[in-house]
């Protein structure tokens, strides 16, 4: 397997902060011990997990993780929430929502900025048809756009409007 680039990860960022940001959306950080499995990770390994309302982490998760599960939870409609355990259950529209509110929200921390961001999802592996997240963020998520504002989760400027659908 080829080795990863470094990217950000919770022991790399202030931890309150993230944890303001997110409270924002009714969502708890719970942090586990380095060598234990994260409770409701889709993919395992150093992946945040979702149960409920909290949000596993350890101090190696990637912050592109932890933003991208938290959009999920965010993203989602108040049935699948109420009834979260893991799996998002997202279909590829609210998918592509989540990956650009995921880079809209990684510009209200202070140690990241979105070309960061772009940077660690595309070592991480997330998949574009234009090649880069960049590219998509800037030449192909009108749709994802469109999604977020659809839900109000966004204004016309696109602003996070720190609601749940």
């Amino acid at each position: 397997m080829a080795e990863r680039s470094p990217v950000l990860r919770y022991c790399d960022i202030d931890h309150e902060e993230i944890a303001a940001l997110l409270a924002q959306f009714q969502l708890e950080i719970r942090v586990i011990e380095i060598d234990e499995d994260i409770p409701g990770s889709y993919w395992g390994d150093e992946e945040a997990g979702l149960i409920g309302k909290q949000l596993y982490l350890r101090p190696d998760t990637p912050l592109h993780s932890i933003l991208h599960e938290s959009c999920h939870y965010i993203c989602m409609d108040n049935a699948r929430r109420e009834k979260l355990h893991t799996d998002a259950k997202s279909d590829n529209d609210e998918e592509n929502a989540v990956c650009y509110l995921q880079i809209l929200l990684a510009e209200k921390l202070s140690l990241i900025n979105r070309d960061r961001l772009f940077e660690d999802m595309d070592s991480w592996g997330y998949s574009f048809r234009l090649g880069s997240t960049k590219a998509w963020f800037q030449q192909d998520a009108d749709e994802a756009r469109n999604w977020l504002l659809h839900f109000e989760l966004i204004d016309e400027q696109f602003r996070p409007q720190f609601r749940l659908r």
